[in-house]
């Protein structure tokens, strides 16, 4: 039977809004999927798969010849990656995301189970074994999948919407199984401080003029019968003001009684987790090996005008997101203060559509994060704490369309940008990032330019301020309905913030990780896209 025109179209925008955030380097229809209940689910169970495959030169990789799989984190952090004036990578990769539904008609549509899975290799990697991110080696036969998500959405009524299991965990008010993906890199706190997945319980009400979401997240649980786990909770609401206007605020709460054990690996996860802070590049609280236990709280505002492109020709969004809170220390058998926080992270864009199509648009984005000067010296830390404390990575700021100064969507196995957190390393940090793009054949052939610049907002020790610039191009053509080709080019010119031989990562202001200072990086790419349904 051949589905109805309606019915492909909303299962075209349900899959865009809930595959991997690669998706992101695909600029993609800013339709929203609004209805409260669907109108037609003739099939009950459907299957959708996005495809890429991509070939990559640049002049940066990791240098621990161990780390061959997925490397994740900041550029010249623990995870090795460096820059070589001698030496390029040329490698191709490969990712399938493979992902099902299940809507019954026993329930009227309103039970939905969803099942997302990853398959990820760098070509002629390895055969024959088990682990993620690798197995396309002569031969194959590599055990590789790996789960993003399966949970279950109840909708109880109108507007009701409650999510249960491994779900999506981002900063945004917006159901990410029923929103765009651009909509949600351009709104709210655009996945800066989280946008990962974790296992937990979200209810959402919506109506015409009023979004709520209330969720619980179990992060990590240690030991059942113990206290030491690390939970999320969070409220967040939208309320709509006006045609054009939108305005919304959230609180989080972190409650981490863990002490660093559990997380990624070896890495570990927390405040005091030496390897994964080092990695991500953020701020190390170095308690040492004394107990810790801290509560975080991330109180903000956003707001966002013209979300969807369509009423006019101007778009305008920003938020501002205060955290507050305090880690304690066991000292003697007795609690003592190790860090009180109080950070800063504020963001504003302003995008002006100039042509016919919703490519045809000029953007310009500043970002800002508080700094810390003196590593805990006065036992109060005033930068900014995100997901990657807790997980790698656990935010993704996606959205800015730099490639190397900041994360880039178009990655399988490398995600390793020069700012990988908002922190920077405790540092802090002000940015900018300016894009262009036109629809030289309208939806058929684009053409961007970007460029992007960032400071320090605390000068390391020996170093300067200036982090670096970065100037990108992206030539795109669409050889059928979702499917692309793309060619991109991106080099960063770093700054004196690299003359410095402090690595910090918050612990220890005579490290060193640097014996010179880092060549300037540059990576070109080709990549094809496909999603199938």
């Amino acid at each position: 039977m051949t589905p109805k025109p309606e019915t492909v179209k909303k299962l075209i925008v349900l899959f865009l809004a809930t595959v991997s955030l690669s998706l992101s380097g695909q600029n993609t229809s800013r339709d929203v999927f609004e209805n409260d209940l669907p109108r037609n689910y003739d099939q009950e169970f459907r299957f959708l798969a996005y495809f890429l495959n991509q070939g990559v030169t640049s002049n940066f990789y990791p240098k621990n010849t161990l780390l061959k799989g997925q490397v994740i984190g900041r550029m010249f952090g623990q995870n090795t990656t460096n820059t070589s004036t001698s030496k390029n990578t040329m490698y191709a990769e490969q990712r399938i995301l493979p992902f099902f539904i299940y809507q019954p008609k026993l329930f009227d549509g309103k039970a939905i189970l969803r099942a997302s899975f990853e398959i990820d290799w760098t070509w002629g990697d390895v055969a024959y074994g088990t682990g993620g991110n690798s197995g396309s080696a002569m031969s194959a036969d590599q055990v590789n999948i790996q789960t993003q998500n399966v949970e279950l959405e109840l909708i109880p009524a109108k507007g009701w919407y409650i999510n249960l299991g491994l779900q999506r965990l981002y900063d945004t008010p917006y159901n990410p199984y029923r929103t765009m993906v651009d909509k949600m890199l351009e709104t709210g706190y655009r996945l800066a401080y989280f946008g990962t997945d974790g296992v937990g319980i979200t209810v959402r009400r919506n109506t015409d003029y009023l979004q709520m979401k209330a969720g619980y997240y179990k992060l990590y649980e240690s030991l059942i019968q113990n206290d030491d786990d690390v939970t999320l909770t969070e409220f967040s609401l939208v309320k709509k003001l006006s045609t054009k206007w939108k305005w919304g605020g959230s609180l989080y709460f972190m409650r981490d009684r863990a002490n660093g054990a559990g997380g990624v690996s070896i890495f570990g996860q927390g405040l005091n987790a030496t390897q994964l802070n080092a990695y991500n590049g953020t701020f190390r609280f170095n308690f040492g090996d004394k107990p810790y236990k801290a509560n975080i709280f991330w109180l903000g505002t956003f707001f966002s005008r013209n979300a969807d492109y369509m009423i006019d020709r101007w778009f305008l969004s920003g938020f501002a997101n205060l955290n507050i809170g305090k880690a304690e220390i066991k000292i003697d058998e007795a609690w003592e203060t190790g860090a009180d926080i109080l950070g800063l992270g504020a963001n504003a864009r302003i995008a002006y559509r100039y042509g016919q199509t919703n490519k045809d648009i000029i953007s310009l984005d500043f970002m800002y994060a508080s700094g810390d000067d003196d590593q805990l010296i006065d036992k109060e830390y005033n930068g900014v704490i995100t997901g990657n404390t807790w997980s790698s990575p656990g935010s993704v700021f996606i959205g800015s369309g730099a490639h190397l100064l900041f994360p880039h969507g178009n990655v399988v196995n490398r995600f390793t940008p020069i700012i990988a957190d908002w922190s920077n390393m405790g540092y802090g940090m002000t940015g900018a990032v300016f894009n262009a793009s036109r629809d030289v054949i309208p939806h058929r052939l684009n053409l961007k330019a970007g460029g992007a610049w960032a400071m320090s907002n605390v000068e390391p020790l020996g170093g300067g301020t200036t982090i670096g610039t970065e100037a990108n191009a992206v030539v795109s053509y669409s050889l059928g309905p979702f499917m692309s080709l793309e060619a991109h080019y991106a080099h960063a010119f770093l700054g004196d913030f690299f003359d410095s031989n402090d690595t910090r990562y918050g612990s220890d202001i005579n490290s060193v990780y640097n014996e010179e200072r880092p060549a300037d990086p540059w990576t070109a790419f080709v990549v094809f896209k496909w999603l199938m349904f």
